[in-house]
């Protein structure tokens, strides 16, 4: 199983530096939770890995692979598939033209589509719904479906339960599950940590663009006390 493993990346808006140092490994068959409170650096860390902000010193490897001096549009191809906040829906696109993008961006087998579909059967009742019409939840499901669809070695999500009802809620819940157990490594930004914790094996605290402490998920739900001091939950 392939392994993600980013080493003192620094990442700028602009002239402001908005990750400092920031070193995360996330193995194949794990879920690692990436935590903070707003504007800690979560989104930020996710877009530095896709190259979607500028960065600056450090390295991001797949395996024996660097990825730091790849363009944003190369970086799919690598093997690192991205849910952003907000889902990033093409919505005058039917559900099925969204998902041959994910298709498209590795020449995915058709199994992938079926492995994607198989996770989420209402969107195979919708594939010639334009994806703006959906629901929110569907849409979630359409970003998280169309990453799949990459067939990636490592996914990135922000945020997917935001604004989800508890049905949808459970359904990413175990799309995540699925995914751990195929073998890929998932990087996992969320505020609400009570959705996603026990699904987690560690976690990873942002603050002010720094990590601030690691620890195993379990040990976490054992003993809350670094959610109260990062999250201040």
């Amino acid at each position: 199983m392939s392994q993600l493993t980013v080493s003192g990346l620094d990442a700028f808006h602009g002239r402001a530096q908005a990750l400092s140092d920031f070193s995360i490994t996330v193995r194949g068959g794990e879920i690692l939770c990436l935590l903070g409170r707003n504007g800690a650096g979560k989104t930020t860390a996710l877009r530095a890995i896709m190259g979607t902000v500028r960065r600056g010193q450090g390295s991001i490897m797949l395996d024996d692979r660097d990825l730091s001096a790849l363009p944003p549009e190369a970086v799919p191809h690598a093997g690192i598939a991205h849910v952003p906040q907000g889902r990033r829906l093409f919505a005058e696109l039917t559900v099925a033209e969204n998902l041959q993008i994910g298709l498209a961006t590795r020449n995915s087998p058709r199994a992938v589509l079926e492995r994607a579909l198989a996770l989420f059967p209402v969107l195979g009742e919708r594939l010639q719904q334009r994806s703006g019409t959906l629901s929110g939840g569907e849409q979630t499901m359409l970003a998280v479906a169309r990453a799949i669809c990459v067939d990636p070695q490592v996914i990135l999500l922000d945020e997917p339960t935001e604004g989800l009802m508890p049905q949808a809620v459970a359904t990413i819940r175990e799309a995540l599950r699925q995914l751990r157990a195929a073998g890929v490594a998932v990087l996992l930004v969320e505020q609400r940590a009570a959705a996603v914790l026990d699904l987690a094996d560690r976690a990873v605290f942002l603050e002010h663009g720094r990590i601030a402490a690691q620890t195993d998920a379990a040990a976490l739900q054992a003993d809350p006390s670094l959610l109260h001091r990062y999250l201040g939950v």
